[in-house]
């Protein structure tokens, strides 16, 4: 069974956020943009990928097509982890993270799925088998800025159903406002995309702590600055998350050995994909560090996402960004149902597209 086509495809769907957000990168975010990877194989077997993501997805789009794809087109799916071990390193040239790392994600989650597929297997039954299949899910929110409008769009999450909230603030009354939204008992997180120095962290940490935050996430800047955020772990009195923008498993590595976190959240659209965060999976079970997957996706990240987080010794809650898309090509997988996530049983990722819907918002 060989690689016959690599398919990247951009879909840019309209969402209602409940208010105007700030959005990420401080640009109007109207819609939400996904590069779904489709594999076809010779003897018919199609695999579903997704790719990190966002404003970079041109960029992504281009290396897969480009500079990944020729390198894999024609081989045997079988051994596909070593495979794109050798892509990894004929291509470290380009950079250890970023376009490269998500082509060979968004890639290897469509390998899985097909290799699945072909065994009449869901991945976490590939994986080693499932401990749980059923997530609670916790509402992550955009930047909104305004205290009133993140309280009552908080408030909302919780009413439908959501196990806790996660803020994307970087100011005092914003987080306020949700915690006295949300009531004492709710989790609350707070994710700040790195905009401090040490000591700007630690001066909000100590204004925070009358919020029993749950996790501050990514606080400092540069988010490689692992000797920062041990500190910071050790000091705040409020536990530190980080993850998403480390790039390889030797980076954790260091970033864990530091003890710079107290939650690990690996990407697996950014990692490289479902093989890479699972060797993340290791190394925090070595540091007793609790995993908590970035998980900002609404396809077959999201869904890998799952079968992951399915083999862990333990619950952990998924994060669902909050806010309603137009239409879903993939809408059955990211629906609450009583506060939880399900995880998707069939073979492979356990989810196939709309097709209708994938071509009606397919832009690219």
């Amino acid at each position: 069974m060989k690689i016959k086509t690599i398919e990247p495809i951009v879909l840019k769907i309209p969402f209602d956020a409940g208010a105007s957000s700030q959005g990420f990168g401080d640009k109007p975010w109207t819609s939400y943009d996904m590069l779904v990877v489709r594999i076809e194989t010779d003897n018919g077997l199609v695999g579903w990928g997704e790719a990190w993501g966002y404003g970079i997805i041109p960029a992504t789009r281009t290396t897969i097509a480009d500079i990944v794809s020729p390198h894999l087109i024609g081989r045997e799916v079988a051994g596909f982890s070593a495979m794109l071990d050798e892509v990894r390193y004929k291509l470290h040239l380009f950079g250890r993270n970023g376009t490269v790392n998500y082509s060979l994600a968004g890639i290897e989650i469509a390998l899985w799925d097909i290799w699945g597929k072909a065994n009449n297997l869901s991945i976490h039954e590939l994986l080693g088998g499932a401990r749980r299949l059923a997530f609670e899910a916790y509402a992550s929110l955009l930047p909104y800025r305004g205290p009133d409008i993140v309280a009552e769009i908080s408030a909302r999450a919780v009413d439908k159903g959501y196990a806790a909230v996660k803020l994307h603030e970087i100011e005092m009354a914003p987080i306020r406002a949700a915690r006295a939204a949300i009531g004492p008992d709710v989790a609350l997180t707070v994710d700040t995309n790195c905009p401090w120095t040490l000591q700007q962290a630690k001066a909000m940490a100590r204004q925070m702590a009358d919020c029993n935050i749950m996790w501050l996430e990514e606080p400092i800047w540069p988010p490689e600055n692992f000797s920062a955020l041990a500190e910071l772990n050790r000091e705040s009195g409020i536990a530190i998350a980080a993850g998403e923008n480390v790039g390889s498993v030797r980076e954790f590595s260091t970033m864990l050995s530091k003890d710079a976190v107290s939650y690990v959240q690996p990407s697996v659209t950014k990692i490289g994909g479902i093989t890479e965060m699972q060797k993340v999976f290791v190394l925090a079970d070595a540091h007793n560090v609790t995993v908590a997957p970035h998980s900002p996706y609404f396809g077959p990240g999201f869904a890998a996402t799952l079968h992951l987080a399915a083999t862990l010794p333990y619950a952990v809650q998924i994060e669902r960004v909050y806010v309603d898309l137009e239409a879903s090509p993939f809408a059955a997988m990211i629906n609450l149902k009583d506060g939880r996530i399900a995880v998707p049983r069939g073979p492979g990722l356990g989810i196939e597209p709309d097709i209708a819907v994938l071509t009606r918002y397919r832009v690219a």
